[in-house]
């Protein structure tokens, strides 16, 4: 991994970015609930599940795949929507990437078979990829290094309430509805965010800051993303923790449903062990101008190894409960939340001149391979929740690992 910097012309960073175009809370706000619509189409899902399989004839071994193909489309899109937001701009690639999300979501409510129905789900999550790497982009175009990651803390909690929340709002809908309501509710307020971003929010990259649509251009900002050692480093370990994230959303159902014998409370549940998350990133907001990037990140990991290996051994000693679950889970979510808030700003660090493109290698990188890792933890549940927890100890260790050889072994230093 090199750590010189691509002497292509087009690469320069402004000595200080000038802040966000808007109030900051507001800014915060949309930015979080662009990236909500994400968690949205994924989370409220999941107690939707066993409803979709038996209206479109699906296996249960074949039901989380509502959730990959959404990841699998989330992931590769973002290749693409790179170098369009660093050659058209945020703005524009947002709103063109909303639209298509709000019709794929309507698509997807009027399926009439499992298989039109990945198809939407791939389209919908193509679409909504736009919203990891322009809005990432976007907060680089207005701030870098501690100020990025305590902006994308905040945004980042305020995010997480929907994957708290979202399993809950698919029960309640499930209420009223069939499953299928579920996917017009989402077309229906991202019809609300896509008003709200067109009405309030500027271009945040300057005309003179555009880049062509080349594929030479494109190749020497892939190569000088691949490359750095910062983002290279950190996007990898980035990596490993997103498979631990989506192996988790593969699991979650299934676990509640068999393991523990307790469906019914899946959202209760889910919502326990996500809260520390977005209680993480709150605190991360509060003392990363403080202590720094990574001693937080360093730190996290490190105890989300000890974490999961206590789990783990409780497991394999036969002495799991619900309880146990549930608080090991959360603490070892909440370290997630303060890792990878860190993990994603320190790639960015040096990226600013190319941040859409970067942002789009990385996002692919950590989506497309975390969801497929992510797929195969889920396949391997054997009636406990071992694959889940033996894929966050793993996970901690190749991140750890990763890290300590991107750092060089100066691991933990207040930076």
């Amino acid at each position: 991994m090199s750590e010189s910097r691509s002497a292509d012309p087009v690469t320069p960073v402004a000595a200080e970015p000038p802040g966000a175009p808007i109030g900051f809370v507001e800014f915060v706000l949309l930015i979080a609930a662009l990236m909500a619509l994400t968690a949205l189409g994924i989370d409220s899902m999941l107690p939707a599940l066993p409803a979709i399989g038996e209206a479109l004839n699906a296996s249960p071994a074949a039901r989380p795949f509502v959730v990959t193909a959404f990841l699998i489309g989330f992931g590769v899109a973002q290749l693409v929507h790179g170098p369009l937001a660093d050659r058209y701009g945020r703005r524009r690639v947002l709103l063109v990437a909303l639209v298509i999300y709000i019709i794929a979501n309507a698509a997807s409510a009027v399926a009439g078979s499992f298989l039109l129905l990945m198809i939407a789900r791939v389209c919908a999550g193509a679409a909504i990829a736009a919203t990891r790497v322009a809005t990432v982009a976007l907060v680089r175009d207005c701030y870098h290094g501690r100020a990025m990651a305590q902006v994308m803390s905040i945004a980042f909690m305020v995010f997480m309430v929907v994957p708290i929340l979202a399993p809950a709002f698919g029960e309640l809908v499930l209420l009223f509805g069939n499953w299928r309501l579920i996917f017009w509710t989402i077309a229906g307020l991202s019809t609300l965010v896509l008003i709200w971003f067109a009405v309030r929010m500027p271009e945040t990259l300057a005309p003179e800051a555009q880049l062509p649509i080349s594929p030479s251009r494109i190749w020497s900002g892939w190569r000088e993303t691949a490359t750095d050692r910062l983002s290279l480093g950190y996007t990898l370990a980035a990596t490993a923790l997103m498979a631990a994230l989506y192996g988790y959303l593969n699991s979650i159902q299934p676990i509640m449903a068999v393991t523990f014998g307790r469906e019914k409370l899946l959202a209760l549940i889910f919502a326990t062990t996500s809260v520390t998350m977005a209680a993480a990133n709150l605190l991360n907001s509060r003392i990363v101008m403080r202590l720094g990037t990574r001693l937080i990140s360093h730190s996290a990991v490190s105890i989300l190894i000890a974490v999961s290996a206590l789990h783990f051994a409780l497991i394999a000693l036969g002495m799991e409960s619900l309880v146990t679950f549930a608080v090991l889970q959360a603490i070892t979510m909440a370290c997630f939340g303060l890792a990878t808030s860190n993990f994603s700003a320190m790639a960015m660090e040096r990226m600013g001149g190319i941040a859409g493109t970067a942002s789009s290698v990385q996002g692919f990188t950590s989506v497309t391979i975390g969801s497929i890792i992510g797929a195969g933890i889920g396949q391997a549940f054997d009636g406990t929740a071992g694959p889940l927890v033996l894929g966050f100890l793993t996970a901690g260790i190749v991140a750890f690992g990763v890290v300590f050889v991107t750092e060089r072994g100066r691991m933990f230093r207040p930076l």
